[in-house]
Order: structure tokens, then sequence, then C-alpha cells
């Protein structure tokens, strides 16, 4: 597994930026943001983890559907322009979901090079001008929150549910319930 969390490292470094056009860098983070997500499924297939792999998994669902929830229930215009969908950043959400989620399953020596990656992600938004630094602010807060949530020994110990809602009245949101 160490081998799997080195070789993180020397990709992050191979789609290093600097000096790179900002187009190039909204092109890595756009691979990038899936690379911590990757690790940790890389790492519960190595580990025999049924469990830790659908705890992966929901970490990253429920960071998607508040990042679009919110992103469809907020308004605010992308720095570059192109779009009202800037509110939060879904890339950094994703990338630090599964960061958080390899820190609290199988500890924090190996969430670090998640963690670099997931900061490459967040820097290369801001950079390439798709969010400001509120807009990835919120994303890493949001997918933190997510992993920590399904992951800790809370989740474990009790039945957490998370699912999008998308009823026909167009309105989404996201249904949580936890039973003691």
């Amino acid at each position: 597994m160490k081998r799997i969390f080195t070789l993180a490292i020397f990709t992050l470094f191979f789609v290093s930026s600097w000096g790179q056009s900002r187009r190039a860098v909204e092109t890595s983070t756009d691979v990038a943001m899936f690379l911590p997500a990757a690790m940790g499924a890389v790492a519960s297939f190595v580990e025999k983890d049924s469990k830790g792999f659908w705890q992966l998994a929901g970490s990253c669902a429920a960071s998607v559907a508040s990042a679009y929830a919110m992103k469809y229930s907020i308004s605010k215009e992308r720095p570059d322009g192109s779009d009202n969908h800037s509110f939060p950043s879904n890339h950094t959400g994703v990338a630090f979901a599964g960061a958080t989620f390899i820190g609290e399953r199988y500890g924090w020596k190996y969430a670090v090079p998640a963690y670099l990656v997931s900061g490459y992600v967040a820097w290369g938004r801001v950079y390439a001008r798709r969010h400001d630094v509120w807009d990835v602010l919120a994303g890493a807060a949001i997918g933190t929150g997510c992993a920590v949530l399904v992951t800790s020994p809370l989740a474990r110990e009790n039945k957490i549910v998370l699912s999008p809602i998308f009823p026909k009245s167009g309105t989404w949101g996201v249904y949580a319930a936890m039973t003691f």
C-alpha cells in the first residue's frame, strides 16, 4: 500500500503546473480531483476492506450531492464569468472527501499524499479562475465533513443514511438520518 501512496506523490509532481497555462491547470485538476478517492479505493481493495470501500463511496456521493444542491441554490458567478455555479467547488469537495476518508480509515501517514493532491486541486481551481478562495474552502469543508460523518466511529457504530433528494418541484436537497 505504501507504493500506491508514493506513486500518488510522484503523480502530483508529474502534473505540477508551475509555469503552465491556466487551461492546463484546469485540465490537470479535472483529473487530479479523483486521485484521492482512487487511492482510497485501491487501499480498500488491497486491505480487502469492503466496508471501507462503501464508506468511501458514501463520502464522495454525499459531497457531490451537497455541492450540487448548493450550486443550484446559490447563484454565484465564476471568476471567469462562464456560469453562475461557482459556489462551492465540487472538485475540491471530492478531493478532500477522498483524502479525509483515507485519514479516518487508514491513518494520517497514508492521508498526507492525498491531502497534498487535494491542496493542489484547490489551488488549481483558483489559479484556473474557475473558483475563488471561498468556493474552494467551502468545497474542502463539505468534502471533509461528509467523510468524517460517514467514516468516523460514530458512523461505524450507528446506522447513518445520506441521500440526495430530487423532488419534482425542482428544489434539491440532502436527506440525513441516524439511528442510535
